[in-house]
């Protein structure tokens, strides 16, 4: 089952084949952040900032969740050469 990025049950990115597919495209977005609890103060642990979440969803018969993680991946490579 593909995973998306999801903002009060609103659907908000592509679906990909994995949950750490996602994460990757969240963290790239900028969405993750490091929190510190005080049971795990030497190891912060990363989540998403506020309201957004990552679930599974049902597979849309017009989207195909590999083509788009093979885009992002490409898309993203793209930017890091710009960048350069």
């Amino acid at each position: 089952m593909p995973y998306a990025l999801f903002c009060n049950e609103a659907q908000l990115s592509k679906a990909y084949p994995t949950e750490a597919d996602v994460w990757k495209l969240a963290n790239h977005s900028g969405l993750v952040v490091d929190v510190v609890s005080e049971e795990e103060k030497p190891h912060p642990r990363p989540i998403l900032d506020n309201n957004y979440e990552i679930k599974s969803c049902p597979a849309d018969s017009q989207e195909n969740p590999e083509r788009n993680r093979a885009d992002a991946e490409r898309d993203h490579q793209l930017e890091f050469q710009l960048d350069t």
